[in-house]
């Protein structure tokens, strides 16, 4: 894998908001350019190729990756649904939550639907302990969740049938 010259334009950019010599800083948003240049997920040339752009050891890269729930390792849907399990969810239905879409879409946490829309993920606090139990997907955010998740399927799959 490598950045196209739009996207190493970015990366540098983005390298030369930190101090010379404290590139390490820009692995975030870096690895974030990647994943989505990768399709949404970062396999370990990618996370090498990062390394040598910022010229510190693959194994900082990985530790990163694999740290932040917000990083794929492998190929996900279009729509991932991370589902808070920290305490104030738990106490409020995520597990109950978290059994339901598994059996509603038929995988489990951290598989992948076989037509590649959904997968589902489980995570810790998503900062919204007073509206559990919550999840996000994308960019969304929905609170005080119930079988409401049939709606939410019913509008990926909508949204996806729109734009394909």
């Amino acid at each position: 894998m490598t950045f196209s010259k739009e996207k190493l334009d970015k990366v540098q950019e983005i390298i030369s908001h930190y101090p010379q010599g404290k590139q390490k800083s820009a692995l975030l948003p870096i690895l974030h350019l990647a994943q989505e240049e990768l399709g949404g997920w970062l396999d370990v040339n990618t996370m090498d190729y990062v390394a040598s752009i910022l010229n510190i050891q693959p194994i900082e890269v990985y530790e990163v990756a694999t740290f932040y729930s917000m990083y794929n390792m492998k190929p996900v849907g279009k729509y991932i649904f991370e589902v808070c399990q920290t305490g104030p969810c738990m106490l409020n239905g995520s597990d109950d939550i978290i059994s339901y879409i598994q059996e509603k879409l038929g995988i489990g946490v951290g598989e992948t639907t076989n037509d590649g829309l959904f997968t589902l993920k489980v995570v810790e606090c998503l900062g919204a302990c007073g509206y559990a139990p919550m999840m996000q997907f994308g960019k969304t955010y929905r609170e005080h969740l119930t079988k409401e998740i049939d709606n939410i399927i019913e509008e990926c799959i909508a949204k996806a049938a729109i734009n394909n």
